[in-house]
């Protein structure tokens, strides 16, 4: 099922994602493992199926990525301007490393951060694992950081 799976997805951690997600819903149905006449074509089938379900979720999660990542000024940040220069291009850095994280990764931290969202709710939001979005928020975080190092070194020179 390993390799039916990673000839699908060409990605090794969506096929464990899926296997785990096939092994779920088969400790799940144990009694009903019982009827199963062929079990190879059974798991094939099932393997498929969760497969269909990742690309509706993810065209699903395309959608609402596009609709939370977009750039929204609050009425003060349209109408304030910032304190200095040095605020204004801070703020710039930030909105720059967040607009280059991978969209995945852009929506956990928006829905965190802006949103206040917990990993639980941001999990329900996108529809996937509430570790997925905690490990998507580390990394956004992580690439942020990244990001904007050389920011923060210029304006403490």
């Amino acid at each position: 099922m390993f390799g039916y799976l990673h000839n699908l997805t060409r990605d090794m951690e969506e096929t464990r994602d899926l296997l785990q997600e096939l092994f779920v819903r088969l400790a799940k149905k144990p009694p009903e493992l019982d009827k199963i006449k062929d079990p190879r074509a059974f798991l094939f089938r099932m393997s498929h199926n969760i497969w269909v379900d990742l690309i509706r979720r993810r065209e699903t999660g395309r959608r609402i990525t596009d609709k939370v990542c977009q750039p929204e000024l609050s009425k003060t940040e349209e109408t304030a301007p910032p304190a200095d220069h040095d605020e204004q291009h801070v703020r710039q850095g930030i909105a720059d490393a967040i607009a280059d994280l991978p969209p995945d990764q852009r929506a956990v931290v928006h829905l965190k951060l802006r949103d206040d969202q917990t990993f639980t709710q941001i999990a329900t939001i996108l529809d996937i694992p509430a570790n997925t979005a905690a490990s998507r928020y580390r990394y956004g975080l992580d690439k942020i950081r990244e990001l904007l190092r050389p920011l923060y070194q210029e304006l403490n020179e």
